[in-house]
């Protein structure tokens, strides 16, 4: 069985993605073959795996760290929330249906079998596994309900622990000493080390604090990782994207973000190009006047559509569309600019309502979930990305509706499913005039497909847009994972977080 170790955190966002992640990348490094766990992951940005199941993204990209292909087993229990209370229960990539809170923590102990098999399978095929908590193991109000989360799963587990708490908030030494004296006591001589994050300057200064950290808890500081400005791929619900700068570049896209935004990782490849500006915006005095707008995919798209109607975001876009900005709708972005969206078996909330109207498509939201990897190619466009006809896409599809094109309706592109040998082409999404539409997230990730629309986006403006061309995504991730890697090798005590590995609890 493999080696554990378990990256917790004094609260939510304090670093322990980014940190187990490292770990993964540095152990890869160092010749271990390395896998990440997360028991439960509450998100709304997820990956369909090549055997066409649903997991957290944060889990694929420290498979990526890993050198590893994403694993389910990585992470058996996903939480996505469909309001403000309740989530749909995802458990080893299939839905088991939606569940309020309270619901959901009265049923939790059954799932504890599957918790425990996916972890005992990752760790016979492994030399180490880098577990990531949630929150903090210190809310009191949750200890009871923890299962697996945080100290529960590291009994499970049998995996030493390392703290990680977030200065850049303030208040690091009270986070970290606060959660540890909440712990219970067999719970505190779980954690092996503490992890300052996100410092910025001087290390030396911090000295005095650390001496009175270690005499305080009785717990070695491990590293203090600095504030790092590398590009890798983050939670949805505490992105600092959606906070980003307003100023409008040469090429400038907006990203409408909807209350309930899921997989905005698809737009990542626009935030490298040199001249281009990928905007988050929320609401109309945002807008300004962009050369594609993009609707990306959401939990509920039927509530989000609303509310666009509700703040006029609907009628800034229609008013775009007609004249002549590019819109691009990614799943439940697509799905909100066809005609009309049903929902008979309730879903979502049920009932029907208009569309955009902008692409001649019906949709009607079904019980069973659309989960597939995909390749094809973008059909024969007509409009301003015409330029892009013929041009190669991969990604997958993760949705609930199902999509149908009126007579003589133009599909967007032609895919097939590489989860079942041998498949058939098939079309899908819809066009027309500026409007397109898809099913397929990660639609912009190959390098191609994004220099090619800010070229037609440029050629309308009368720009030469040469300069302006992106990289390949996937090679971009490894150098920062890389980068990553080397940053916490330089900032934690690798030999220590090495003998924290081998003792174990």
């Amino acid at each position: 069985m493999a080696k554990a170790i378990m990256i917790q955190g004094t609260m939510s966002n304090a670093g322990k993605s980014l940190i187990a992640a490292g770990l993964c990348r540095i152990f890869r490094q160092d010749g271990y073959r390395v896998a990440p766990f997360k028991a439960q992951n509450m998100a709304l940005n997820s990956f369909i795996t090549r055997q066409g199941l649903e997991m957290g993204r944060a889990q694929v990209m420290q498979a990526e760290c890993a050198g590893v292909e994403p694993d389910v087993r990585m992470n058996p229990i996903l939480l996505k929330p469909t309001n403000d209370t309740g989530s749909q229960v995802i458990v080893n990539g299939e839905v088991l249906g939606n569940m309020d809170a309270r619901e959901y923590f009265r049923y939790k102990p059954n799932l504890i079998p599957e918790v425990r098999k996916a972890y005992e399978s990752l760790a016979a095929e492994n030399d180490i596994i880098v577990i990531e908590g949630a929150g903090s193991p210190a809310e009191i109000n949750l200890k009871d309900a923890d299962c697996f989360v945080n100290m529960g799963m590291a009994k499970i587990a049998g995996a030493p622990v390392l703290l990680v708490g977030d200065i850049d908030r303030g208040g690091v030494f009270a986070q970290l000493i606060g959660t540890v004296e909440l712990l219970e006591e067999d719970e505190r001589k779980m954690v092996k080390g503490l992890v300052i994050n996100k410092f910025r300057g001087d290390r030396t200064i911090l000295d005095p604090g650390i001496r009175m950290l270690e005499e305080r808890s009785g717990i070695p500081v491990v590293g203090v990782a600095p504030y790092l400005h590398i590009e890798v791929e983050d939670e949805d619900s505490l992105t600092e994207r959606f906070s980003g700068s307003q100023t409008v570049a040469a090429i400038d896209i907006v990203v409408i973000r909807t209350p309930r935004i899921s997989n905005f990782t698809d737009f990542n490849p626009f935030e490298k190009m040199k001249g281009v500006s990928l905007r988050y915006v929320d609401r109309v005095s945002e807008l300004k006047n962009p050369d594609m707008i993009i609707l990306p995919g959401t939990k509920n798209t039927m509530e989000d559509l609303l509310w666009m109607r509700q703040n006029g975001l609907e009628a800034a876009v229609l008013k775009a569309a007609s004249e002549g900005t590019v819109i691009f709708g990614v799943c439940g972005g697509y799905q909100m600019l066809g005609e009309t969206l049903s929902d008979p078996l309730g879903v979502e909330n049920g009932g029907s309502i208009k569309g955009m109207g902008l692409l001649p498509m019906h949709t009607v939201f079904a019980g069973e979930k659309t989960r597939t990897r995909v390749e094809g190619n973008f059909g024969q466009l007509q409009g301003a990305l015409k330029g892009l006809s013929g041009t190669a896409i991969e990604g997958y599809e993760i949705h609930m509706g199902v999509s149908t094109l009126n007579e003589n309706a133009v599909p967007t592109v032609r895919i097939r499913d590489t989860n079942v040998e041998g498949a058939a082409e098939k079309e899908d999404g819809a066009q027309q005039g500026n409007v397109y539409g898809t099913y397929v997230h990660s639609v912009f990730d190959r390098e191609m497909v994004a220099d090619r629309i800010v070229e037609a986006l440029g050629r309308r403006k009368g720009m030469d847009t040469s300069d302006m061309t992106g990289v390949d995504y996937q090679t971009f991730k490894e150098s920062q994972y890389d980068i990553l890697a080397e940053e916490l090798r330089r900032n934690m005590d690798l030999k220590k977080i090495y003998g924290i590995l081998d003792a174990g609890v």
